[in-house]
């Protein structure tokens, strides 16, 4: 590090973003990122970094409290929940002299529970929860969005954020029904702007841009809906292999698992992306005002999505599953102005959301206590990697589909413990995750490792996982996606 002041840092979250949406990280280069992509290639670009619970609420809760789902207790999506964790990673800022701010999406409970920030401008997206009728105060909520105010502002008092029918958890795709200025990434973006006028020039900052994007509704502007449904090819790959099933052929707008109709699919995955560029020149913009305001020679921007998105593949939908499109997320940090002096480049170790809590601390000359799960990686950035974790447990409460598994460099290893099926991927030969292994007698002493493995990590749940240190089966009433026992109350 060779400055001599606090550097202001940028926090860009993103939703439902998978790893290879990033066109640096994608093979075929249908999506375009190439603000992004400039970002990822001149700063330190995490190929191998991972969501381990993969939906909204516990990788918030693992971002910043930089706590693993054990000690979190969220191992699963659940709302209405309250968030009492006191050391999270605004409040470190806050204490370290910062001007803390978040613009968009929390995702916490209360809604208007800040976690450290000084201010927030709120919107977490259209969220069942907030629509809710209240039957003390015998209205619907619309406080959990502070662009909902500015939309009826803008277009009338009578609008609303599911005017075009578009469901937060749909696979159904079309454009945005109002004007490109009126959407809500234009509207996080004009907002973060608006804060680099208004900040408090005397201190450093701290703004978390939160977009609720690529997450549904999938209505981007017209013009990126229209990109990419000339760009994509009919037919798209969905990496079936040798062990899916399909249960539906036709499924419902809000399953988890299904095949669509091949045109269906391709209006999903042309607005998905569309979302994603359309993030993209937004970012893009507001690098442009970052520069004006002289703020390019002083902050580092770390990029990240919450978690990935399933998009079909394996015949399967949005989050929750131990898949690849679910759990690689992109991650980068952006240091335009070289304040870090690390290795630039390609990091290939494994890193976890958790890590972004003490490694954006660390940048800062900061410092944080040793109860936190994640680990800052700077010394990755100088290409020390000497004692870096080789592999992690992660897991999704789910249903039947509840699952746990261990990644490792080359190894994932997956148990679902309600249906007790297990599977074992090499991925390094098989990035897809297209053949299973767990079959063959071949790789039965990797399936004992792996096994031995997840025992250490569950030992102590009370779901009763671990019986006389075997892994046995448990019944669906046992999973919840929030722990009564965290930490070390479980030994």
């Amino acid at each position: 590090m060779v400055q001599t002041k606090q550097p202001n840092i940028i926090l860009i979250v993103v939703d439902q973003m998978r790893a290879d949406a990033l066109s640096l990280n994608s093979k075929d280069k249908l999506v375009s990122t190439p603000t992004l992509d400039m970002m990822a290639s001149v700063g330190y670009n995490f190929e191998n970094a991972y969501s381990p619970v993969p939906s909204c609420v516990p990788a918030r809760a693992a971002l910043l409290t930089g706590l693993d789902q054990d000690k979190s207790g969220r191992v699963g999506y659940q709302d209405e929940v309250p968030w009492n964790f006191t050391n999270t990673l605004p409040k470190v800022f806050k204490d370290m002299g910062y001007q803390t701010e978040c613009i968009g999406k929390m995702h916490v409970f209360p809604s208007r529970q800040r976690l450290g920030f000084d201010h927030v401008l709120l919107h977490d997206g259209y969220l069942h929860v907030d629509r809710k009728y209240d039957k003390a105060y015998g209205s619907q909520f619309d406080y959990a969005s502070d662009y909902l105010a500015f939309l009826k502002g803008k277009v009338g008092y009578d609008v609303d954020l599911i005017d075009d029918g578009m469901d937060c958890n749909s696979w159904e795709a079309r454009p945005w029904d109002k004007d490109e200025k009126l959407h809500p990434t234009n509207w996080v973006v004009s907002e973060s702007i608006s804060f680099l006028q208004r900040r408090d020039p005397t201190v450093p900052f701290f703004l978390k841009m939160s977009f609720e994007k690529p997450h549904a509704p999938l209505n981007p502007p017209k013009y990126y809906f229209d990109m990419y449904m000339e760009r994509l090819p009919q037919f798209l790959d969905l990496h079936i292999g040798n062990w899916e099933v399909l249960e539906k052929q036709i499924p419902s707008i809000y399953a988890l698992r299904g095949k669509l109709k091949e045109d269906d699919q391709r209006r999903m995955v042309a607005a998905y992306f569309g979302l994603i560029t359309h993030i993209d020149h937004q970012i893009s913009r507001f690098l442009t005002s970052l520069k004006e305001f002289r703020h390019d020679k002083d902050t580092i921007i770390w990029f990240v999505s919450d978690h990935g998105d399933q998009l079909g593949e394996h015949y399967l939908f949005r989050k929750g599953y131990p898949y690849q499109g679910s759990i690689h997320i992109p991650s980068f940090i952006y240091d335009p102005a070289g304040l870090i002096a690390g290795n630039r480049g390609t990091i290939k170790q494994l890193v976890k959301i958790q890590d972004i809590f003490p490694s954006l601390v660390d940048l800062a000359g900061g410092t944080t206590t040793d109860e936190l799960d994640g680990r800052s990686v700077k010394n990755l950035l100088f290409g020390q990697y000497e004692g870096w974790r080789t592999e992690f447990h992660g897991e999704h409460a789910l249903g039947k589909d509840s699952s746990q598994y261990i990644l490792t460099d080359q190894w994932k290893f997956i148990w679902f413990p309600v249906l007790n099926h297990y599977q074992l991927f090499d991925m390094k030969k098989d990035p897809h995750e297209m053949n299973d292994l767990y079959p063959s007698e071949k790789y039965q002493p990797i399936v004992r490792q792996m096994k031995k493995k997840l025992v250490d990590f569950l030992r102590y749940r009370e779901e009763g996982f671990v019986v006389d240190e075997e892994l046995v089966p448990v019944e669906l009433s046992k999973i919840t996606p929030t722990l009564m026992k965290t930490g070390d109350s479980q030994s």
